[in-house]
């Protein structure tokens, strides 16, 4: 078997139903696929960000939903995509969020991530936007 080296560029794509599972089961398989590549160091902040982006997903509409994972250049690329095309609402500022029990997802994305951003998408037949950031390796 090649040795597997956080160099290689890789993909990966899993396809989730709407319901709330979903949410552990992306962050528990993203951990294994950043575990397997070495990215360790990574996880936390990943995992963080993947359970904003499909919760997001999962939450606010009534179709499927996919999570994103890609690798290319040193940067690590999560997104979400679902059935809902409407853009995500723009990220408020955290310290505006205190104790508010809704709003801070695009928020921790954007604090999390060097970039973020969204742009529609069909998948599947179904029309629905793409939302996305990316981590750098360092």
């Amino acid at each position: 078997m090649p040795e597997i080296t956080p160099a290689s560029s890789w993909e990966y794509s899993l396809s989730l139903p709407n319901d709330l599972r979903a949410v552990p089961i992306s962050r528990r398989t993203l951990r294994l696929i950043l575990t397997m590549y070495g990215l360790i160091h990574l996880v936390d902040t990943a995992e963080l960000i993947a359970s904003e982006l499909v919760s997001n997903a999962v939450l606010h509409t009534k179709g499927p939903a996919a999570l994103r994972v890609s690798w290319a250049d040193g940067i690590l690329r999560i997104g979400a995509w679902d059935a809902n095309p409407e853009p995500p609402d723009p990220p408020r500022d955290l310290t505006e969020l205190t104790g508010a029990e809704n709003g801070r997802g695009t928020a921790l994305v954007r604090a999390c991530a060097d970039v973020w951003g969204w742009h529609p998408l069909s998948r599947s037949g179904h029309r629905g936007k793409y939302v996305w950031c990316d981590l750098p390796a360092a």
